[in-house]
């Protein structure tokens, strides 16, 4: 469920929203510089994010680039997860 929390700490947006599987793990992916926020790369796990903001995210094998749709107020499903933020495509980010 989207909650009504405007902002939320960066590295506990990506473990509810299930793009990371742990917190520490998100902690790690942004110290090494692997996350942007609006195209800004980002070391700071304590960084603020809410909805509209942009995310890049430099995983192992692919690239995500996503909207923020809004915050999670628990790690949920991966249904509720899902809700929280929009794929988008390499190509619209490019235009």
């Amino acid at each position: 469920m989207v909650s009504e929390v405007a902002r939320q700490r960066l590295d506990k947006w990506l473990w509810f929203s299930r793009l990371v599987k742990t917190r520490p793990l998100a902690v790690q992916l942004i110290a090494q510089g692997y996350v942007r926020v609006n195209g800004k790369r980002t070391q700071q796990s304590a960084k603020l994010v809410g909805a509209g903001d942009i995310l890049t995210i430099a995983f192992e094998r692919r690239v995500n680039v996503l909207e923020i749709l809004g915050c999670a107020e628990r790690r949920g499903p991966y249904s509720e997860a899902s809700k929280t933020y929009r794929l988008i495509d390499e190509s619209e980010a490019s235009s």
